[in-house]
């Protein structure tokens, strides 16, 4: 039993404290202007990573959202999935330190290799729940990649009209592309910092400019019509503050990734400040005009404002398309054998097949806001609500593993029935609400878009009569 327990205390010393050649790494990290801007890993990079990639074409829809919520079920389900998603994403952390402690047990080395969600499930319950997880995490990352494309042809037409949605959706596949090239979640420091303030200003100026544009003329704030409207609105926000399918690559990318815990908490507080005030100020400002625009930007008259959040808007999906893909990127990588590739061009080389079936189904559906919603009832619900819960209960299901486990209960949860009775409730609400009514409701108006605009639209809900200055959309 003693030399275990010195085994165990050993292993939880070295998880505990940066290892040697990652305090080498930081100390590297710090040496350089270029890998100040390059290469982060500190708690700081965790949080702008997470924070920035929580929030990014979706504050746009939520406006959209709040009308056919109305504004109390939009304020209350923007915090209950903001601390639902905030809870997935702390039991997220605990399996990959759970992960993580038993394979340094084994003496296992992850020198030139990224722990993915799928390889945790993996590790602790076995091949079934693999392909699972890799599965939905694949497909949900997919999808994200995809709602990011068509949303910036979406923004970019505000701007310039005189290309369609679809060619423009062909210029930034190519555009998006280039994020073959960014090695990890390591890489993307400067980009998770200039990307949240990107989000800062887009959100502030929809809420300033809503202010000052005022109500419009008979304005109308009906709230929840019909059912089908109500569900999909809400499994938009659950889509909202799903966004961490990226954690354990966010995770491994730290340097002491057992800090990692609480940050995504501490993101979502943050991205409130964002998503809060600006879907309630347009909701105030165009009520039910929302409900056939669901991007914010159509609604607000064209100045130079706007088409500074228009253009930030689209760097910034440039970046989340990057955190979406890399984790596909290593799947690949990882399939083909190419994963330990120290050459950043091979590795960009081989990653290119990934972006091309995201190319190709944004150009089939360019349903921007409806998709939100049915992705995030089919592939965020199980991805990243249902199956860490479940994981969780099955990972410490034995006394055992409740006593040996890696992370202890956080402080507020005062016993091990109380954690269960949170993780049930989680799988069995999402399940239900999210999952079920929210996939009826989502899949019916997707199905509405396909009938009212078709496959491979040429411009979906672009103005009648094409005109610069337009606001008025085709409506569904």
């Amino acid at each position: 039993m003693l030399p275990q327990k010195q085994g165990e205390e050993t292993m939880m010393s070295s998880l505990n404290e940066t290892p040697e050649h990652e305090e080498r790494d930081e100390e590297k990290a710090h040496s350089s202007f270029k890998s100040l801007l390059w290469h982060g890993g500190s708690v700081y990079d965790a949080w702008f990573s997470c924070a920035s990639n929580q929030v990014a074409q979706v504050l746009l829809t939520l406006p959209y959202s709040f009308a056919q919520l109305g504004v109390v079920s939009g304020i209350v389900f923007q915090i209950f999935y903001g601390i639902v998603g905030s809870w997935t994403a702390y039991l997220i952390s605990v399996l990959y330190m759970e992960y993580r402690s038993r394979k340094e047990k084994e003496n296992v080395s992850f020198k030139n290799h990224v722990i993915q969600w799928f390889e945790v499930l993996e590790g602790l319950l076995g091949p079934y729940w693999k392909g699972l997880g890799l599965a939905f995490n694949c497909t949900f990352l997919l999808f994200g990649s995809v709602i990011q494309l068509i949303a910036c042809a979406s923004n970019i037409y505000y701007i310039n009209d005189h290309l369609d949605k679809r060619t423009w959706t062909y210029i930034f596949g190519v555009c998006c592309a280039t994020t073959v090239f960014i090695p990890s979640f390591h890489n993307y420091r400067i980009w998770s910092f200039l990307g949240l303030g990107m989000t800062t200003y887009t959100a502030w100026y929809l809420t300033i400019a809503a202010i000052v544009h005022g109500q419009v003329e008979n304005v109308v704030h009906t709230g929840p019509k019909k059912l089908v409207l109500y569900f999909t609105g809400a499994t938009n926000i659950l889509y909202t503050f799903g966004g961490h399918a990226v954690t354990v690559e966010i995770m491994h990318a730290m340097w002491k990734p057992q800090k990692f815990k609480y940050i995504y908490l501490y993101a979502t507080l943050f991205v409130f400040t964002l998503t809060l005030p600006s879907a309630i100020a347009v909701y105030w400002a165009f009520g039910d005009q929302l409900l056939d625009h669901s991007n914010a930007f159509s609604l607000l008259p064209r100045s130079g404002w706007r088409d500074t959040g228009v253009i930030l808007m689209l760097i910034h999906q440039f970046i989340t398309f990057g955190f979406a893909c890399t984790p596909l990127y290593f799947v690949w990588e990882k399939v083909i054998g190419m994963h330990d590739t120290k050459s950043i061009c091979l590795r960009a080389l081989a990653r290119l097949p990934v972006v091309i079936p995201i190319w190709f189904f944004a150009i089939i559906f360019p349903f921007f806001g409806p998709i939100n919603s049915a992705v995030g009832a089919l592939l965020v619900t199980f991805t990243v609500y249902i199956i860490p819960a479940t994981a969780h209960m099955l990972t410490y299901r034995s006394a055992s593993a409740r006593q040996n486990a890696a992370e202890k209960l956080p402080f507020f949860i005062p016993n091990w029935t109380a954690m269960y009775v949170i993780n049930a409730f989680v799988v069995v609400w999402v399940m239900v609400v999210g999952f079920g009514f929210g996939g009826w409701a989502s899949i019916t108006n997707f199905i509405k878009q396909v009938d009212t605009f078709g496959l491979f639209a040429k411009c979906y809900q672009c103005p009648s009569h094409k005109s610069p200055a337009s606001n008025q959309t085709l409506h569904h």
